[in-house]
């Protein structure tokens, strides 16, 4: 069987990805840029809204590995011509998946204000963290449902619904975000940070409408749930797991550089808000050309295509260096007026623009990592990604934050030990992925 990796193919699949991809740290960003600018408390609100974001991502990146399995099993069985035998599998998965969701909101919601102490918030920025995440958490079902679908439409060579959908929600989010943030005078008063967790919430619910309507309407994917378990469910679940540890040795780092960043004060978790918030749209964007590695990857994994799956993996790190050192000069190009979009305070500005140039230095090794992730998540090889980033954050980033930390570095400890964090998660999967593929890509 043939498969197109061709650049005008990995482009149709990788743009509407990174579309859709952007559209999730566009709600986050969109909640920090108009909070950031209300006229009461915005350095409180913008500061709470970074915390949490920082924890509900966490949830969001541990559940929504499902993305990636799905993705991963569906994929190979196209590229295997065996598509029906894995069909009940989406339905399931969704439904695991939801009800997980549920669980930890009725787990988190009673302790909100301890879970956003251990971030060390405080006084009214605790308050406000408190009161952002009881609406915010309420539509994580819903983006859990989402996700999984997005992953069954990556698995089937798809990206364009996702798209679609992704981009209807965030110009949702965003206009929501202005009415119930500002007001309209006389017809809706101001609910400054409460309004910007609504207009997340309503944009996430009618984002999992429309992923049910497109699934129903346009593959042949039940979303009604069967029985008996489909025998790939075993594999999904190990994956989940593999990826769960994972994401939560990932989130260990957001944890600790948020936590840390707020331990010096509303100022500098404020232009830490910023510059993470900033980071995570560059990760999105080179998302979408980890989303093709993914996908096609998969299907060359199932099709047996050694020699075009490392062909695939060459023009991916061509086009990912590429993409990382755009951002770079972007950002560079963009410097001051990228901060002044998010608050006016001096000295959140001034702290944001000692440390943002390392936001845009490493986007080269994020480029690398982050696409050589997505095609170890479509070959389905989960146990080694969970390995390496329990190296890489256990071993290389806490360790070097403690170090720094200790040197009074502040913002420059948490980005220059994130830097040898990313780089620590990418050479191992460049070096893995050469010693399995080249001696298979020689032998067929």
């Amino acid at each position: 069987m043939s498969i197109d990796i061709s650049l005008k193919h990995i482009n149709k699949l990788a743009i509407p990805a990174l579309i859709s991809g952007v559209s999730e740290p566009i709600l986050s960003l969109t909640d920090a840029a108009i909070v950031g600018n209300i006229p009461i408390n915005a350095t409180e609100s913008l500061a709470a809204i970074g915390i949490v974001t920082t924890f509900i991502s966490m949830l969001i990146w541990v559940l929504g590995q499902t993305r990636s399995a799905i993705s991963s099993i569906v994929s190979q069985y196209l590229g295997a011509n065996q598509l029906t035998n894995i069909k009940n599998l989406p339905a399931q998965a969704i439904l695991i998946i939801t009800s997980l969701s549920i669980l930890i909101i009725i787990t988190t919601y009673p302790f909100a204000e301890h879970i956003f102490k251990l971030y060390n918030a405080s006084d009214l920025i605790l308050d406000y963290s408190v009161l952002y995440y009881k609406i915010r958490v309420l539509g994580f079902p819903f983006t859990l449902f989402t996700i999984a679908i997005f992953g069954v439409f990556r698995g089937l060579q798809n990206t364009f619904y996702p798209m679609i959908i992704a981009t209807i929600g965030a110009v949702l989010n965003i206009i929501l975000d202005v009415v119930l943030v500002y007001g309209v005078k006389g017809f809706i008063e101001p609910m400054h940070i409460k309004g910007a967790a609504y207009a997340s919430v309503m944009a996430q619910i009618v984002m999992a409408g429309l992923a049910a309507f497109y699934l129903l309407k346009k593959t042949s994917i039940p979303l009604k749930p069967s029985l008996p378990f489909n025998p790939e469910i075993h594999r999904f679940i190990l994956m989940i797991l593999n990826l769960f540890i994972r994401t939560i040795a990932l989130n260990v780092t957001l944890y600790f550089a948020s936590a840390y960043a707020t331990s010096y004060g509303p100022n500098y978790i404020a232009a830490y808000t910023i510059a993470i918030n900033l980071w995570f749209l560059g990760a999105f964007i080179v998302d979408g050309y980890a989303s093709a590695g993914n996908i096609l990857s998969g299907k060359l994994f199932g099709a047996q295509a050694y020699s075009s799956l490392i062909s695939l993996s060459n023009k991916l790190i061509t086009y990912g260096i590429i993409i990382g050192i755009t951002l770079g000069i972007t950002g560079a190009i963009l410097y001051i007026p990228i901060g002044r979009i998010f608050t006016k305070e001096p000295e959140v500005l001034n702290a944001f623009y000692n440390v943002f140039w390392m936001v845009l230095a490493m986007q080269p090794f994020c480029t690398l990592a982050f696409i050589f992730d997505g095609i170890f998540k479509g070959l389905g090889k989960m146990k080694y990604l969970r390995n390496v980033l329990l190296f890489s954050t256990f071993l290389v980033f806490v360790p070097m934050l403690f170090w720094l930390d200790s040197y009074g570095y502040k913002l420059y400890a948490i980005f220059i030990a994130m830097t040898f964090w990313i780089i620590a998660r990418g050479i191992p999967l460049i070096i893995k992925f050469r010693r399995v593929f080249l001696p298979l890509a020689q032998k067929h």
